[in-house]
């Protein structure tokens, strides 16, 4: 299926003439089909030509999820342009870095989300405009559409690494084919019913949920923002067969489901990724939707690169996915024998291209052909891999990628801040969170508070430090940096002994 198919538009034409009077996307008690949609998007695509628009023009979708963010990806993406997806939870300067990093030449930014994104326009110079509503006057035209290479361009997907600003990795027509062939190949059945658990700005509502779905030819049930109990009813009501989410989303929807139990018995999978899944959620979901959990091991850069099917080996994050080369190499790039820890490498077509102009980064991506993904792990002797740990210092909070440096950069515009260290913490909930730790100007004083009231404009909520502890001075590395290993091991002997 889909074996010609070469560009993310022709997917969606091409399914379309084969289902389309299905379902492809509900919101509530609305409905759009496979041929209402591709008929729109084709619409928008020539509206957007008609203002002047080229191919290869980024534009920037600032969207919560609804029916008309999935229109505004597939019209980019019929239109020979490029989608750069900004996520909602960003800050004014965050928002105004990614705008300003992709060169995006117009935003799309719904009415209570405009605010931030006109304030952050002062620093972007070659943003055109910003549109609150999707066009209304979208006249059918007989003027073909452009037609994109597999090897264009067609997103960028901002991620943030272990530097302090983050990087937009480039995605092609090709790759994002190959990911949700990736995805869906010996696994989904024609027609599945998904329940979106995950922002569609997000790499996770993108490349896990929206893109899976066209190409299978399933149907997604969209919720505006993320209730555990609105997932539970709409997983009752829709009879929805696939749940997708975070480790933090799934813990949080089974403690629901212990409350206030629906009737879920239409879920025949659960799919779970973006951070390590303890075996106690992996067991209460077993007990309370009555499936096992499947780990989808991934990045933004590279989704999936692992997973794990029916009856999953319990603790692994299961075996290269159909398509992908996986390999565990040492720090120079040499494989090393089953059982031994090493870094995670990937080759295949779903890698991204590199990031958008930042061609040292770039790089450092690439090691003879392989895709570095600053992981560790290792391989036993049945090819299933185990993850050990994260050779760079991302913090995940929930499944979201907060940079320490980020933090820090935040931290240190506090006149009291003399040294800042951020390092991931344990919580129950979400995995890991933000920790920083703090030492002061000589003769100034601050509270935990005053500091987080200071930086709260800077950094979106989620980047925020859950804690924050004063020190006299910071350990320091040899070359004289602030050295967050020996700060994240005293947090950890610490939160042991308590």
């Amino acid at each position: 299926m889909h074996s010609t198919t070469t560009t993310v538009g022709d997917l969606l034409r091409e399914q379309a003439a084969l289902t389309p009077d299905w379902p492809v996307f509900r919101e509530g008690d609305v409905r759009v089909t496979y041929s209402q949609l591709n008929k729109e998007t084709d619409r928008l695509a020539h509206w957007l030509i008609a203002q002047g628009f080229a191919t290869g023009d980024r534009i920037a979708i600032h969207w919560p999820n609804s029916i008309d963010t999935a229109r505004l990806y597939f019209g980019i993406f019929k239109a020979g342009m490029i989608a750069v997806p900004v996520n909602s939870r960003l800050k004014q300067e965050e928002t105004a870095y990614v705008l300003r990093q992709s060169g995006a030449r117009a935003c799309f930014s719904a009415p209570a989300l405009a605010g931030t994104a006109e304030a952050a326009r002062v620093n972007c110079p070659e943003l055109q405009w910003i549109r609150k509503e999707l066009p209304s006057d979208c006249p059918d035209s007989s003027i073909d559409l452009p037609t994109p290479a597999e090897t264009d361009t067609c997103a960028l997907l901002y991620t943030s690494g272990t530097t302090a600003k983050p990087r937009g990795a480039i995605h092609t027509n090709g790759s994002l084919l190959a990911m949700a062939r990736a995805l869906t190949e010996n696994r989904y059945d024609p027609g599945e019913r998904l329940v979106l658990m995950t922002p569609m700005l997000h790499t996770s509502g993108l490349l896990v949920v929206v893109g899976p779905t066209v190409f299978m030819g399933g149907e997604c049930v969209i919720l505006a923002g993320y209730d555990p109990g609105l997932i539970l009813d709409a997983i009752e009501k829709s009879r929805c067969t696939v749940v997708i989410g975070l480790p933090a989303m799934l813990r949080l929807v089974a403690n629901e489901q212990m409350r206030n139990p629906r009737d879920v018995s239409s879920v025949r999978m659960a799919l779970c990724g973006g951070d390590a899944v303890p075996m106690a959620l992996q067991e209460d979901v077993k007990r309370l939707f009555g499936v096992d959990v499947c780990d989808v091991y991934g990045m933004t850069e590279c989704c999936p690169i692992t997973s794990d099917g029916p009856g999953p080996r319990v603790g692994s994050i299961g075996q290269a996915a159909p398509g992908l080369e996986v390999r565990i190499s040492d720090l120079n790039g040499n494989g090393v024998p089953d059982g031994e820890v090493g870094e995670i490498l990937v080759r295949s077509e779903c890698c991204c291209a590199g990031y958008w102009n930042d061609p040292a980064e770039t790089a450092k991506l690439f090691r003879a052909g392989w895709m570095r993904t600053g992981d560790l792990g290792r391989r036993d002797s049945d090819g299933y891999f185990w993850f050990e740990g994260r050779l760079k210092q991302i913090i995940i909070r929930g499944g979201s990628n907060i940079s320490p440096l980020e933090v820090e950069e935040a931290l240190y515009r506090h006149p009291a801040v003399f040294e800042a260290g951020v390092v991931g913490g344990p919580d129950s909930i979400y995995g890991e969170v933000p920790v920083a730790f703090i030492a002061l100007r000589a003769g100034t004083k601050a509270t935990e508070r005053e500091i987080l009231d200071h930086i709260r404009p800077l950094l979106a909520d989620y980047k925020l430090p859950d804690r924050i502890y004063f020190r006299a001075d910071l350990p320091k590395g040899l070359t004289g940096k602030v050295d967050r290993r020996i700060l994240r091991e005293s947090l950890l002997a610490t939160s042991a002994s308590a």
